[in-house]
Formats: C-alpha cells, sequence, structure tokens
C-alpha cells in the first residue's frame, strides 16, 4: 500500500483538527495542504517507525510550528475574528491548546500527544489542565440545543451547565430551532443532524447564521461526510457516541474564537 493511500483515511480527521486548532475552515485546510505539499516534496522525512496517522500529525505540526500564526492573512476571516484569536492566544501556550485538542478530540493517547509536541509524557496532563482552566476562565456563554434524542439532549444540557454556561433552549425540529435562536439569541450553537421531524440541522444553523453570526458545533455519527471538500463546511465536530471531554474541548475552542466572550481586561 502506498504513502497516500495509508494517509487518505486520517485526512478528514486532520481537517478537523486544523480548524479547531486555528478556528477557521480555510486557515485550518491551508495548513493541511502545506503539510501534504511537504510530504510530496520530500516523502523520505516522513517518519516510519511510527503509525501512518501519527507521522501525519507529526508533520502537520512541523509546519504548524514554522509558521507565525499572526503573520498569515486568511482571506476566509473577518479582522475581528482574527483579532479575537490573536487576544486569546495571547493569554495562553500553543502548546496546551495542542494537548487538549490531541487527547480529548483527537483521541490520541497522552504518549502519542507528547511524541507529537516533542514535550515528556507527564507534561500532557498539566497542558491539557492548563488549557481547560484559561479556556473557561475566559469564555461564558449562553448555548442553544438543537437534539431529538431526550437522553442525549440532556446529556449535553448537562454538560453545558457543568462548564458554566447557561442553556437558552433545547429544539428538536428546524423551525422550533429559529424560533428560539430569534427568540433569544445564543453565543453557542450545538447541533444535531437529523432532527425529528426529518428536517435537518443543518438547514436550521443556515437560517439562523442569516440572521446573526454565531459559533456553531455540529454532533454526527459520520464527520467524514461533513468533511468533503465539495462544499462549505463546519468548523466544529463532535462525533457520536461522543465522551464528555470531547464536547468540553469543542465548546472551549468554539468560544475561543467567540469574540463576545473575549475578556476585556
Amino acid at each position: 500500500m502506498s504513502l497516500g493511500q495509508q494517509l487518505a483515511p486520517h485526512l478528514p480527521f486532520l481537517r478537523r483538527y486544523g480548524r479547531a486548532l486555528t478556528g477557521s475552515q480555510s486557515h485550518g485546510d491551508k495548513y493541511v495542504r502545506a503539510t501534504l505539499e511537504a510530504i510530496v516534496a520530500a516523502p523520505e522525512e516522513f517518519p516510519r517507525d511510527v503509525d501512518p496517522r501519527l507521522g501525519l500529525y507529526r508533520m502537520f505540526h512541523a509546519i504548524w510550528s514554522s509558521a507565525n500564526y499572526d503573520e498569515v492573512a486568511d482571506e476566509g476571516d473577518t479582522s475581528g475574528h482574527e483579532a479575537t484569536a490573536r487576544a486569546r492566544l495571547a493569554r495562553m501556550t500553543p502548546l496546551s491548546r495542542q494537548a487538549l485538542l490531541l487527547t480529548a478530540m483527537e483521541g490520541f493517547t497522552p504518549e502519542d500527544a507528547a511524541y507529537l509536541i516533542e514535550v515528556d509524557t507527564d507534561e500532557v496532563d498539566s497542558l491539557v489542565a492548563e488549557a481547560l482552566s484559561e479556556i473557561e476562565n475566559q469564555t461564558r456563554a449562553r448555548v442553544l440545543i438543537i437534539e431529538d434524542e431526550p437522553i442525549i439532549a440532556m446529556d449535553i444540557e448537562t454538560i453545558v451547565r457543568d462548564l458554566g454556561h447557561d442553556v437558552t433552549g433545547v429544539a428538536v425540529t428546524r423551525d422550533e430551532a429559529v424560533g428560539l435562536a430569534m427568540e433569544d439569541r445564543p453565543g453557542l450553537v450545538l447541533a444535531d443532524i437529523q432532527l425529528a421531524d426529518d428536517s435537518s440541522g443543518i438547514d436550521a444553523v443556515k437560517d439562523i447564521l442569516a440572521e446573526f453570526e454565531v459559533p456553531v458545533i455540529f454532533i454526527t455519527a459520520f464527520p467524514e461526510r461533513l468533511l468533503t471538500g465539495e462544499r462549505p463546511e463546519p468548523t466544529f465536530l463532535i462525533t457520536k457516541p461522543f465522551q464528555r471531554s470531547t464536547v468540553k474541548a469543542a465548546i472551549s475552542q468554539a468560544l475561543f474564537f467567540n469574540q463576545a466572550t473575549l475578556p476585556t481586561g
């Protein structure tokens, strides 16, 4: 099997990681593209002594570490979005954010995360704790949940409240979601894809975003179906069945780039 064939199944998830790390679809994809270009240009430099997925993420981190985030222009982002990212990044070390995303969202072990970001394994747990503490201190929001499965909705609501956020409502259909959003504008939306009346959470979110800007996290059992590169795609995804730590990490990252929760001090 060629190297390209070995890496192909992991690309949708690397794109997810890149987007969560940067808070931008276009910006994250640029880093993934640069990673692939580097591998094609010098395949002999690809780590062959580890699992292909580990090697792919290691190459991505080499590209990420070599770039100056503040100097990279991204036409897909507004100046306010970029300013929010820079302001938050100034309060947090990049390593702590990477450690959080790699373990909580991407499912790497602390040992693998340590390899990827080139730290000692015993540092990973402290970096994750540092990231969660800092992000939670910086971000507070009112959250709209769009989910038609009552047990899942209750679980998500508990997680959201445990993080210190308020819940504006729980919607089970597209129309209900839009109505709740217009009635009490949330600072974050958590949306399932398939809703109770066979309507689409994607359509509900499009309707909401047509009225005002708000960060959105999609929930789906098939994240690769939303990461095809064939249409505008969500920046933040949670895969079902999910771990509580995954939801917490996604919420933290989505709010990380939300100007409304940016500390003023």
